[in-house]
């Protein structure tokens, strides 16, 4: 995760002051996310009103750690917001708690490169020649939420349960899609003296794979939706072959990504920002 890889603030005015500039770098530094075009629709589930009262083992599931070292993902991503933007292809590659890599094409020119580590993202493009370096307050800010770091930015890619999901909080119901979850109250999350809260439903097939993942900012109705569809079985797990994103703020951004190939083998990913390329301040 890719992974908030756009989006209301994904393609950012703190990032970058032309629009071909703020959508791309943000791009990259969501790592880098990404999404794209959902091939199949989801369907809204058809709730029951009675709820699931032993959800131990659905929990276990949703929330078991992804079993793989590493994982390279071809994509093709595209980013709607009204203004035009070419399709890039993308290569990711994510090494499991370490790094999530990302290297962007246009056509058949590099456009720009970023990564993602525990510690932070950096990311530079070169049409303008500039880079960017900062925690992930910077992504948090673009998916207009409070609650990204690197292992929520990876499973997001990898289409699992991103957000912090607590027993308690949440009341599981079984319905003909799958299950769905919801919260029972506003999720209260603080993060660096920032509190937010969150009404949040998830959508789960009946596999637990994550289908979609409904979140809405009470205080300034801000909301981010992203939903998964295609699943193919990659070694020890499952990974989504479409991933939507859409972030609806002041404005409404999507990224759509199709993830078109997944391959085991190690890559280098080499990193260094360009000579005489120039530094862009976040605030």
């Amino acid at each position: 995760m890719w992974f908030g890889v756009n989006i209301a603030k994904l393609l950012a005015t703190t990032f970058i002051a032309r629009k071909m500039k703020k959508y791309i770098l943000a791009l990259l530094t969501l790592t880098f996310v990404l999404s794209c075009k959902t091939k199949s629709a989801v369907q809204a589930p058809i709730s029951t009103t009675t709820p699931i009262s032993s959800t131990t083992e659905f929990f276990n599931k949703i929330k078991a750690k992804p079993d793989f070292q590493q994982v390279k993902i071809n994509s093709r991503v595209s980013v709607e917001t009204g203004n035009f933007i070419p399709t890039l292809d993308a290569t990711i590659y994510i090494e499991n708690g370490q790094k999530v890599w990302m290297n962007m094409v246009a056509i058949i020119l590099n456009v720009g490169r970023g990564i993602a580590t525990p510690e932070g993202i950096r990311g530079y493009e070169k049409w303008n020649r500039t880079y960017i370096e900062s925690d992930f307050t910077y992504l948090n800010n673009l998916m207009n939420v409070n609650f990204i770091d690197y292992n929520s930015l990876q499973n997001l890619l990898l289409g699992r349960t991103f957000i912090p999901v607590n027993e308690k909080d949440f009341v599981l119901i079984k319905n003909a899609q799958g299950y769905n979850l919801s919260s029972t109250k506003n999720l209260r999350i603080e993060n660096k003296e920032k509190i937010s809260e969150y009404a949040v439903s998830l959508d789960y097939s009946a596999d637990f794979d994550l289908m979609r993942v409904n979140l809405n900012e009470t205080k300034t109705g801000d909301n981010l939706e992203i939903t998964y569809a295609d699943y193919e079985y990659f070694e020890n797990m499952k990974m989504p072959k479409n991933v939507k994103i859409i972030i609806k703020g002041a404005k409404t951004s999507q990224i759509l990504m199709e993830n078109t190939k997944f391959d085991s083998s190690r890559m280098d990913t080499p990193y260094s920002v360009p000579n005489n390329y120039t530094k862009t301040e976040i605030r």
